[in-house]
């Protein structure tokens, strides 16, 4: 029996709340375009790729160590409280992990924010490690969303 397990990691970040989310939220087009070196593109299939049901076709950049493709649905969004949650339905990463399930969380701290990312996963099988790579690509985009926005 595979194990399953849960990551967390809060990131302190510089921008405000609010202008972090709506980053955050435009992804489909703010990630290809500002990291050309880790997203080859986002495509929409399903819904408006902001909103619950949503389902987004993530193409990762050459030399991705894990994970070429992605496909992932929005499974809720709260605006008002800065939250989305997303789960893998498909692609490379359902090789390692058979469920892949994560969440953002924006709050205000002083000046600037707490972003907290959270998984849960189930690995298909022991020997797949924990995904903290997956947590550090995530934490990296998340500074360097804060340094795009800090720079406009």
């Amino acid at each position: 029996m595979a194990s399953a397990g849960k990551l967390e990691v809060d990131v302190a970040i510089k921008s405000g709340a609010k202008k972090f989310w709506d980053s955050i939220r435009d992804s489909t087009t703010l990630f290809p375009r500002a990291f050309p070196d880790q997203y080859k593109s986002i495509e929409i299939l399903e819904g408006d790729g902001k909103a619950a049901g949503s389902i987004r076709l993530f193409t990762y950049a050459e030399g991705s160590p894990l994970v070429k493709l992605s496909k992932e649905r929005i499974d809720t969004v709260d605006e008002a409280k800065m939250e989305v949650s997303y789960s893998v339905i498909e692609g490379d990463l359902l090789k390692y992990y058979k469920i892949f399930k994560a969440a953002i969380a924006v709050t205000p701290k002083g000046d600037g924010s707490l972003v907290k990312w959270t998984c849960e996963y189930e690995k298909a099988s022991e020997d797949v490690e924990v995904p903290h790579m997956i947590k550090d690509f995530v934490v990296k985009n998340f500074l360097e969303v804060d340094e795009i926005i800090l720079k406009a």
